[in-house]
């Protein structure tokens, strides 16, 4: 009999515990049950996020100018898995069968450079795969050409705005970035919403805006609350 009260009261002081944190008018209290409410209604759009896109990240913000004008500084791409709605196509499976993708042809692609997970995925759009010891022609907008060897498989990458392949350049930390291998390809865009990217490039401005306006409502509210207790008392 003891024991049935005392999982009785525990269960009620558990539930007193959450009521009380549900209704209590602190405004500290009230902040935490914000940023409570803030998590995990995040947590449940990053949840359908990878359901649908079968990747992660699933969405990415374009940081530099090198998809230019088909991607500009800001938005906000959509990632999914590289199988998902089609196989990936490359620029030149897209101009034997005429798939487009933002503007030219084949898909962009968002990888990990030489598969290195400490730095930003790079969005650029797949020119061809090739094969290991693979050679084939290199053409740069000035009118030069050479010829580049392939150390191992995987996609010839380049930046629509860029007048070389990323496979012919040098990024900072991981010297010359090689042809993509299909497990250092995060997914490929499907669609992009222009602008809605800073938020992301601006996580920490956004977030504490977003605390002080909640810190702001909050008090507005207390004292709303407190004026109308004086109100009652004076009648």
């Amino acid at each position: 009999m003891s024991e049935k009260k005392t999982r009785s009261s525990g269960g009620e002081a558990g539930r007193s515990l959450i009521d009380s944190f549900r209704e209590s008018d602190h405004p500290m209290v009230s902040i935490a049950r914000d940023v409570l409410w803030a998590v995990a209604v995040v947590a449940v759009i990053a949840l359908v996020l990878f359901l649908v896109s079968g990747t992660w990240p699933a969405v990415v913000a374009i940081e530099s100018e090198s998809m230019v004008p088909n991607m500009n500084v800001g938005d906000l791409v959509f990632v999914v898995a590289p199988d998902r709605f089609g196989p990936l196509q490359t620029w030149e499976d897209g101009q034997a069968s005429g798939y487009l993708k933002y503007n030219d042809y084949g898909d962009v692609v968002i990888y990990r450079p030489n598969g290195a997970d400490s730095v930003h995925p790079i969005i650029h759009r797949a020119l061809m795969w090739v094969e290991a010891n693979e050679t084939v022609p290199m053409s740069f907008e000035n009118g030069f050409s050479t010829t580049y060897t392939a150390p191992h498989e995987g996609y010839i990458t380049k930046g629509d705005n860029n007048p070389v392949p990323d496979q012919v350049v040098s990024y900072p930390g991981l010297g010359q970035i090689e042809p993509v291998r299909e497990e250092w390809v995060v997914g490929k865009a499907l669609f992009a919403v222009p602008l809605l990217g800073y938020l992301p490039l601006h996580l920490i401005e956004v977030a504490v805006v977003i605390v002080v306006l909640m810190i702001l409502w909050d008090i507005v509210v207390e004292r709303r609350k407190s004026d109308q207790k004086t109100g009652k008392k004076r009648k």
